[in-house]
């Protein structure tokens, strides 16, 4: 049993079961594992079977419950599915994970559409599956050969649909197909088409239009597909064009700051951690902001450095404080800061919040975050 967990920040590697602590009882086996701390908020979790057992022929899996064993945060979840575990089969389930006051994602039915010219006749013998990547994540390795739907085989091409389970990937971007074979063979992809079972539209069409050829002796065969174009509905194409024109009227509003950051000039005072600022005015306050693309320097924060950072957020009227800070991670992450200076073009004012002090969990009163006022 193999689980990978997806959060704001990113994905874990996949975590095996086979050597946890485990505690065992009946129908039941609770796991004790690690998660890297910089995952962020889970949204997602993907549940399957990495190898498979001769004995083995499905597994079912009832309830799922998680708990953080520091903040003891808790989420659980009836399942009732059954894993298909035929040799070909998808072995994996996701599902969202849903946590109080914020909205989870919903699991959607994917309609995956292989055109291609020879595939069919070697299916037996070749085994192809495919990766999909959206705004939310990706899907994992999933087979597309073992459950063929809608097979159409003409002359010269045939296509055949492929169904899968997974929680909503927003925005598609890229396909990453891998594919190898018992035998050697040449296997002709024209493209993919791919969309949502319950919808029409959007459908992402992905071209290949590439012969590959497929030695049994050497590794799988690995290319990744960006999406070449999208065919969406006239209802859709209404609503593109009315975001567009709000975000567009959105950006004439925003307001450009240059932020200047200075860090001190004393032993130790750089800092490797990632560093944020939220901005707050008479008006409003702006998001966070990560400051990692210095215009100045590639290696931002270190000793007795400035730092230059341009963000454009709403109009926040006449700046009254700024909170900025690290996240505390990294070898050494303690930070001098020395004032921040930040420059209101519109208003063609500049204010300065001097700070003079360790943000450092090993000095002074051990904040990492400080609340500054020009």
């Amino acid at each position: 049993l193999v689980m990978v967990f997806y959060g704001s920040n990113g994905k874990s590697n996949p975590v095996s079961m086979e050597n946890k602590v485990e505690h065992q009882a009946k129908n039941q086996i609770a796991y004790d594992i690690h998660l890297p701390s910089d995952l962020g908020m889970l949204y997602k979790v993907r549940l399957g079977l990495q190898s498979l057992e001769n004995s083995i022929s499905q597994l079912s899996l009832r309830h799922f419950k998680m708990q953080n064993t520091s903040t003891l945060d808790t989420f659980s979840l009836t399942i009732n599915k059954t894993l298909p575990v035929s040799f070909n089969g998808d072995r994996w389930i996701e599902f969202p994970v849903e946590w109080p006051l914020k909205e989870a994602l919903s699991v959607v039915t994917y309609h995956l559409t292989v055109f291609s010219r020879n595939i069919l006749s070697d299916r037996n013998l070749v085994h192809m599956s495919a990766c999909i990547y959206g705004t939310h994540g990706d899907t994992g390795d999933r087979s597309l050969l073992w459950s063929l739907q809608n097979v159409q085989q003409g002359e010269d091409n045939e296509s055949f649909l492929v169904t899968m389970d997974a929680v909503e990937l927003g925005e598609l971007d890229k396909v990453v197909l891998l594919i190898s074979s018992k035998t050697d063979c040449k296997l002709d992809i024209k493209k993919l088409h791919l969309k949502e079972a319950v919808k029409e539209h959007p459908i992402y069409v992905f071209e290949v239009n590439e012969a590959f050829s497929v030695d049994a002796n050497k590794p799988e065969i690995r290319r990744e597909i960006p999406v070449s174009f999208v065919i969406r509905g006239d209802k859709q194409k209404n609503d593109i064009d009315r975001n567009l024109h709000k975000e567009e009227s959105q950006a004439r509003n925003l307001t450009e700051y240059t932020i200047k950051v200075y860090t001190g000039d004393k032993r130790g005072a750089g800092t490797d951690a990632n560093v944020h600022i939220i901005l707050f005015g008479n008006e409003d306050k702006s998001e966070v902001f990560q400051l990692s693309q210095s215009l100045d320097h590639q290696d931002p924060f270190e000793r007795g450095n400035v730092d230059t950072f341009k963000i454009k957020t709403k109009n926040l009227g006449r700046l009254h404080s700024i909170e900025i800070g690290h996240n505390g991670k990294g070898f050494a992450s303690g930070w001098f800061l020395e004032k921040v200076e930040i420059t209101d073009a519109s208003k063609n004012l500049v204010y300065c919040f001097n700070c003079n002090r360790w943000l450092a969990e090993d000095e002074s009163d051990g904040r990492t975050v400080v609340q500054l006022y020009p």
